[in-house]
């Protein structure tokens, strides 16, 4: 849950971030063009001035003034005489030229946008150049606002599609969670109602037998609610032999599994330590031999290599399997990921979960070929 408001605060702090630095340079960008534009329309002015002036003779003259006027062709502007008559206008829309009423209201749009320039071309007589800003610069000025919708648009799709990915993979969790829980629960129960019909028939001898058998059912039973209690809040890690620890996993799951499937362990510390929560940690290389004798199909070989180096422990656990192809390499640990055809993909995600958050390590796959095997490696802590 932190996890996520800390994704919806920095998704929002960068949509400001962006918008804020998209407007302070769109706003830069304005006040430059808006600068080129007056003095364009200043050097309009100044050759409309001349032109009233220069020898109609000089030629050369009046191509230049010709020229300094043509060079304006995209900010709209209004020739006004002293008494507020249109004389003349340039880059309006021809429609707009025709109608005299529509000239009178773009020329009071424009005694708003800009103060007028003044030229003074007799004694006494004025005429006014009234102007507005080009389209292209008004187009600019509302860039940023259509940047930042577009931005918050981009935001709340992804927003949306990410809570839809969550809620999916929330639910693909809790199917998996209770099938894991059928699962996890009912090899123990089947066995004690098997033995439980044995009892009504047994002599007391045989009595005897099935009542240690049960009593190891509900050890199991004790085990397996004693691992999904955990699941969720922070489990007591202690120093444990990692040796020792992963015999006795190897010694449950032998007496479980397919006759054919050989295990071994070999390491080069039999003394070497990691912190560990026994149950979870039991659950993890449970879910990973499960997996390697279903990719063997129940005939095989599982090799377990324990290391340390700086600090730190390794277990590398090889099967002799079908190996994962190179597409799937990124997906193994997502919840509701399977290749199987009755698995539900959520015992790897826990193996993930229970490493890496709980005990503060690494899982991952160090390598994988098809046809030949896959190696699961394991870091902790010393």
């Amino acid at each position: 849950m932190k996890d996520k408001k800390h994704w919806k605060v920095l998704l929002f702090l960068g949509a400001l971030t962006i918008g804020f630095w998209s407007m302070l340079y769109t706003s830069k960008l304005v006040g430059i063009m808006q600068r080129e534009e007056a003095k364009k329309v200043r050097n309009y002015a100044d050759a409309l001035k001349l032109s009233y002036t220069i020898d109609e003779n000089n030629s050369e003259a009046l191509n230049f003034i010709t020229d300094l006027i043509k060079n304006n062709e995209t900010i709209p502007v209004i020739l006004v005489s002293d008494d507020g008559s249109i004389i003349d206008a340039a880059n309006i829309d021809s429609a707009d030229l025709k109608n005299p009423s529509q000239m009178k209201s773009i020329l009071m749009e424009m005694k708003q946008d800009n103060m007028p320039l003044e030229i003074e071309f007799a004694p006494g007589r004025k005429q006014y150049i009234y102007y507005k800003n080009s389209t292209v610069l008004t187009l600019l000025k509302y860039y940023p606002f259509v940047q930042l919708i577009i931005i918050g648009l981009f935001i709340l799709i992804s927003y949306l599609a990410f809570s839809a990915s969550r809620k999916s993979e929330q639910n693909r969790v809790w199917v998996g969670l209770a099938k894991e829980t059928a699962h996890q629960l009912g090899t123990p129960i089947s066995s004690m109602m098997a033995w439980m019909d044995y009892l009504k028939e047994a002599d007391e001898a045989q009595k005897v037998d099935a009542i240690e058998e049960i009593s190891k059912d509900l050890q199991r039973l004790e085990l397996i609610t004693d691992r999904f209690s955990k699941i969720g809040s922070a489990p007591i890690l202690k120093d444990e032999n990692i040796y020792e620890v992963m015999k006795k996993s190897i010694e449950y799951l032998e007496r479980r599994v397919s006759k054919q499937v050989h295990f071994s362990i070999v390491t080069t510390n039999e003394l070497m330590t990691a912190k560990l929560n026994i149950s979870l940690f039991d659950w993890v290389i449970e879910n990973l031999c499960k997996n390697a004798v279903d990719a063997m199909d129940g005939k095989g070989s599982i090799f377990i290599t324990l290391s340390e180096e700086h600090h730190k422990v390794y277990i590398d656990i090889r099967d002799t399997g079908k190996g994962i192809a190179k597409a799937n390499l990124k997906s193994v640990f997502t919840p509701g990921f399977t290749t199987k055809r009755r698995g539900w993909g959520l015992g790897l995600s826990l193996a993930k979960r229970i490493i890496e958050n709980y005990h503060e390590g690494q899982i991952s796959i160090k390598e994988s070929e098809i046809g030949k095997g896959t190696t699961f490696r394991i870091e902790l802590k010393n």
